[in-house]
């Protein structure tokens, strides 16, 4: 058995899984599952631009100093 999560994005396709459910060909085990936004998208924006590019530039120097460091 396969479990899968889609997207429905038209209310025709919506009525199409209900026939199926009722010809027992699939199971509708959850409607209206809130998906969580990625951490990118909800982050966005948040820290002004000078700030993330000074960040961004001490990530970039941190990982040349440290793919530089000697063993």
């Amino acid at each position: 058995m396969n479990t899968m999560l889609i997207q429905v994005t038209n209310q025709k396709a919506l009525g199409l899984l209900h026939d199926l459910e009722d010809l027992h060909l699939i199971k509708v085990l959850e409607e209206n599952i809130e998906t969580k936004p990625k951490l990118s998208e909800k982050y966005a924006g948040k820290l002004p631009s000078d700030v993330a590019d000074e960040l961004q530039n001490y990530v970039n120097e941190s990982r040349a100093q440290w793919n530089n460091r000697s063993i």
